[in-house]
């Protein structure tokens, strides 16, 4: 086992891992104990009593974050030539077609989320094993197969992003900065924590919200309490 640094250390001993944390606390605590030298991402993980492997119980959609992600997300608009101008109006980083899809099957992935146009969904099909591993292939139920693709674009670069829970029960997701003050990082994890509780599926049994941890990426995990969140 590693041994732990001093800070390391010191960010364990302000845990007291007997507690359950309000959301508020939580969030003001992660922020105390990230003490590293650049902007550390927060991060939520939520374990809902699901069973993901039954389509009925299959959780996933999307949030729009109120004080963003904190990132300067990267957008590909693959569009066609009369989609192009309001597609760069609204913020997308590279937009274009053919030129894209040459680059992708050849192995770029420089960005971090595709918006598309359902005409264009069949070529994006053979790279399917290019995108898929990378959580980047475009999905109407995600919103980043849509005619609207300005709106697209302008949602995802203020704070929009997609969530799944995985194969294990547990959904995952970026929902801030360390920069961020507590209350932002409440705010925000208030939101994603809300949604899940709006797409709780009827044939999901029992307790649905089991645990709720909040981290950074460099400090232990802060339990919440989830009858406070849920």
């Amino acid at each position: 086992m590693a041994r732990l640094t001093k800070k390391q250390k010191e960010a364990n001993s302000k845990i007291d891992k007997n507690k359950l944390y309000s959301l508020e606390e939580a969030s003001a605590l992660v922020k105390e104990i990230t003490n590293v030298k650049f902007d550390a991402s927060i991060d939520l993980a939520v374990r809902l009593g699901v069973d993901p492997r039954k389509a009925n119980q299959m959780v996933r959609g999307v949030v729009t974050l109120p004080h963003g992600t904190g990132k300067d997300v990267k957008v590909l608009a693959l569009v066609t030539p009369d989609k192009e101008a309001e597609a760069k109006e609204a913020g997308a980083d590279f937009v274009g077609l053919d030129e894209y899809l040459e680059k992708i099957k050849g192995g770029w992935t420089d960005v971090d989320v595709i918006i598309t146009m359902p005409s264009v969904m069949g070529k994006l099909g053979p790279l399917g094993r290019v995108l898929g591993p990378r959580g980047l292939m475009p999905n109407p139920k995600t919103g980043t197969v849509t005619m609207d693709v300005a709106k697209a674009v302008s949602e995802v670069k203020a704070g929009k992003i997609d969530f799944k829970v995985d194969k294990t029960g547990i959904v995952h997701a970026a929902i801030g900065k360390a920069s961020f003050s507590a209350d932002k990082i409440a705010g925000n994890a208030k939101e994603l924590l809300d949604t899940l509780v709006r797409m709780k599926p009827a044939a999901a049994k029992g307790v649905y919200m089991k645990s709720v941890y909040l981290s950074s990426t460099m400090s232990p995990s802060v339990q919440l309490d989830p009858k406070a969140v849920s």
